[in-house]
């Protein structure tokens, strides 16, 4: 398997929490670590096969530093690159909106011929709306901490065995 490019905020507690998680079920040489408040092209362009950890902030938005970084790739063509996704919403507190965070990225990269990989299962969750929904998965693997912790070590070791294969595939 070709290194895989893990990119997240080294600030955000509960999210590296999850990625900690995700790294040692990799394995620490598979991974290299890209702390997206600092990254720029040079890291990005280094790999083929990424995960996004985006949470979902306030109604459905993205953390600014993801804001931040996202215009560093936009004319980029991501053909033959392929991402799974990561994020952490509530679906309670924020039913409208859960885990847009997952949608909005999804469509940022689709748009420029990137390959989503690790589709999950709507199943066991209760909300409104999703930009992340698309049929009965969502885009990634939607975490919700606040109310489902105990569900998470379980989604996040499913979630890992289908995106080893996804990014094994050519």
């Amino acid at each position: 398997m070709k290194k895989i490019g893990i990119f997240y905020s080294f600030r955000s507690r509960k999210t590296k929490q999850q990625v900690k998680k995700i790294i040692k079920h990799l394995g620490e040489k598979n991974v290299e670590e890209v702390n997206i408040d600092e990254a720029g092209h040079k890291d990005f362009e280094k790999f083929d096969n990424y995960i996004f950890a985006v949470p979902t902030w306030f109604d459905g938005e993205l953390p600014y530093y993801w804001d931040e970084f996202l215009p560093t790739i936009e004319d980029d063509s991501l053909e033959g690159k392929k991402f799974a996704l990561i994020g952490a919403g509530d679906q309670k507190k924020y039913s409208e909106n859960f885990v847009d965070g997952l949608g909005i990225m999804a469509e940022f990269i689709e748009k420029r011929g990137g390959k989503i990989v690790g589709f999950t299962s709507t199943e066991g969750y209760t909300f409104e709306f999703s930009r992340a929904q698309r049929g009965d998965q969502f885009v990634g693997l939607a975490l919700d901490i606040e109310n489902q912790a105990s569900l998470t070590d379980q989604r996040i070791e499913k979630w890992i065995t289908d995106i080893k294969k996804a990014f094994e595939e050519k």
